[in-house]
C-alpha cells in the first residue's frame, strides 16, 4: 500500500506530498476521522514515504526501508496503541515514545511514532507527549490518529498539523468493491449506503461473510422487537456475543434502521432508505412510532455504544438496550 493505491483523500495526500517535496515536514500531525475512514492507511503511507530511500513523494516499494515498513518491522516506525487496555497510560508514552525518541534513528532520516486511538491517552500521558512535541529532536515525528480530536489537550492540538478524513465518493467505493471483491450490485449498493463514505465499513460489510449474518440478525431483531419474549431476547444477546468483534457495527445498523423510519416519516420516499427490502415493516413502524420515540431509541443505542467503549459487560448492555427499545 502506498499513496497511489489509497481510495479518496486526495487533499490530504496532496498536502503530505507537498510537505515532503518542499522539505517542510512537521514534527507533529493529527489525522482525525472515524474508524474505517482511512486514518491508519494515510499514516502508514506517509511514514513509509518519509522513510523511503528514494527520497521522493511516492514510496518506491522496493528499497530495504519500504520492505521493512510493509512487514511491520521498521525500526524507525513505532506504533503505540491501547493493546486491549482501553487506555494509553503515561508509562506507555514515556517508555515507548519520550525515552525512545532520545535515541537517534537506526537507519532512516526520521524516527516516526504513530499513536493509534489517541483519544484514549490519559491526561498525564498527553502532558508527557506535549513536552516532546514542544521540543522534538530534528528527526522526530509524531502522527496522532484519533476519532475524537476534542479529547486531546488544546495545547497538543495547537502544536500539530491537523488533517481530517472526508467521505469517499460513492462511485470510488463502488468501483473498488466490484473490482476487488467481485460483489453483486445489490450488495455493493447496501454496503455503500450503510458506510456513508467510510470505505473501511463498506469493505467489511461487502467482503465478510459474518457481516451478512450480522445484518440479518439486526433485521430479525428490529422486525420482531415488540413481539419478543425473554427467551427470544436471550437468543439475540447470544448472537450479539458471537459478533462481539463487530458489535459497534451491529449497533450502527440498528441506528440505521431507526434512521430509515425517520426518513420515511419525513419524506415518504422509500428510495432514500437503507433497508429497502424491508420497506413494508419500516413503513408499518413509521406509522406508529413518534418522532420523540425515535429520538429516545437512538439515544438508547448511543448510550449502549458508550458503555461498550467503557468495556461494560456486553450481555448486560444488550439486555438493557433491547428492553429499553421495547418500552420507548
Amino acid at each position: 500500500m502506498d499513496f497511489s493505491k489509497v481510495i479518496g483523500h486526495e487533499d490530504i495526500i496532496s498536502r503530505f506530498k507537498s510537505s515532503i517535496e518542499a522539505d517542510r515536514v512537521s514534527h507533529a500531525y493529527i489525522i482525525a476521522g472515524e474508524e474505517g475512514s482511512g486514518r491508519n492507511t494515510l499514516a502508514y503511507c506517509f511514514a513509509k514515504t518519509l522513510q523511503c530511500e528514494s527520497g521522493g513523494t511516492e514510496a518506491c516499494g522496493t528499497c530495504k526501508s519500504c520492505k521493512q515498513a510493509e512487514s511491520g518491522n521498521h525500526p524507525d516506525i513505532i506504533y503505540i496503541s491501547t493493546e486491549g487496555e482501553n487506555i494509553i497510560s503515561v508509562g506507555k508514552i514515556r517508555d515507548q515514545l519520550v525515552g525512545s525518541m532520545e535515541i537517534k534513528p537506526y537507519s532512516s532520516r526520521y524516527k516516526i511514532y504513530i499513536i493509534k486511538e489517541a483519544e484514549k491517552m490519559m491526561e498525564d500521558a498527553q502532558n508527557a507527549l506535549l513536552k516532546t512535541i514542544e521540543e522534538p529532536p530534528e528527526y522526530g515525528i509524531v502522527i496522532i490518529i484519533t476519532s475524537q480530536p476534542e479529547k486531546l489537550l488544546p495545547t497538543i492540538r495547537s502544536r500539530c498539523v491537523m488533517v481530517s478524513t472526508k467521505p469517499v465518493k460513492e462511485k470510488d467505493i463502488h468501483d473498488y468493491l466490484v473490482s476487488k471483491y467481485s460483489v453483486s450490485e445489490d450488495k455493493a449498493t447496501f454496503a455503500i449506503e450503510y458506510a456513508q463514505g467510510n470505505l473501511g465499513k463498506a469493505i467489511l460489510l461487502a467482503s465478510n461473510e459474518n457481516y451478512e449474518k450480522l445484518v440479518q440478525s439486526v433485521i430479525d431483531l428490529e422486525s420482531n422487537l415488540f413481539d419478543m419474549e425473554l427467551e427470544d431476547i436471550s437468543y439475540t444477546i447470544q448472537q450479539c456475543e458471537n459478533y462481539q468483534v463487530h458489535i459497534q457495527d451491529y449497533l450502527d445498523l440498528m441506528m440505521m434502521w431507526y434512521r430509515d423510519i425517520l426518513v420515511l416519516k419525513v419524506t415518504g420516499n422509500p428510495d432514500k432508505i437503507l433497508f429497502k427490502k424491508h420497506y413494508s415493516v419500516i413503513r408499518e413502524q413509521a406509522n406508529y412510532l413518534s418522532f420523540n420515540e425515535l429520538e429516545a431509541k437512538s439515544k438508547a443505542i448511543t448510550v449502549a455504544k458508550e458503555r461498550i467503549e467503557a468495556k461494560a459487560k456486553l450481555e448486560d448492555i444488550m439486555r438493557l438496550l433491547i428492553m429499553t427499545l421495547k418500552e420507548v
